[in-house]
């Protein structure tokens, strides 16, 4: 299981229980728990690196989200990123903004002497909600048909960005995007996806 440190986006409590819906949904079926036992939240991840001092990221993201207005998201569409682990995930509209906002990430990050991987790179970067990993190749068609029946697209916001270690995920701190709390939010966000599976 990998290990290291992540930068994630997540999102506003409405949009992150779709997400959590899809999780559940897969579990069920016993087609991919990973996620949930690995604690994981639904999130974009914005950076990534198998090493980073998290005491000096922590004062870099915190002024980063205060100059950062809340994101408007739309999941549109369902996908899988090629390698071994059959990882499946939901796909936001590339929007100038959310291209924008990772950009300006990248350029503090870099400004302050921490290098981009490859696959974090704005030229190269695929944002993506992971909903599933490690799929058994006989029920990747199974997964599609089921995440198919979230009516896509779903819309939100991101709300907050956080630092995570893994695996097991745990969130070191996160911050509030500037006036998120201004937007007009509802729903009941359940940080632990076992919590959700208990409500659903």
């Amino acid at each position: 299981m990998s290990q290291g440190y992540a930068i994630e986006l997540y999102f506003d409590p409405a949009l992150e229980n779709q997400v959590l819906k899809a999780w559940n949904v897969l579990a069920r079926r016993q087609i991919s728990t990973q996620l949930i036992e690995i604690e994981s939240r639904p999130h974009i991840t914005l950076f990534s690196s198998p090493f980073i001092d998290p005491a000096k990221l922590e004062n870099i993201v915190k002024n980063f989200a205060s100059k950062q207005e809340p994101l408007a998201l739309t999941f549109s569409s369902i996908g899988s990123l090629p390698g071994d682990n059959n990882v499946l995930f939901l796909a936001p509209t590339p929007s100038l903004s959310l291209l924008q906002f990772h950009s300006h990430l990248c350029d503090v990050l870099k400004k302050e002497g921490i290098e981009i991987g490859d696959d974090y790179r704005p030229d190269s970067w695929i944002p993506h909600c992971l909903v599933a990993q490690d799929v058994p190749k006989s029920r990747i068609a199974e997964a599609f048909s089921v995440l198919k029946d979230l009516k896509l697209p779903v819309t939100g916001y991101a709300m907050d960005i956080g630092l995570v270690e893994f695996s097991p995920v745990r969130e070191l701190f996160s911050f509030m995007l500037a006036d998120s709390y201004h937007l007009p939010i509802s729903g009941l966000r359940l940080t632990n996806p076992v919590e959700y599976l208990r409500f659903a």
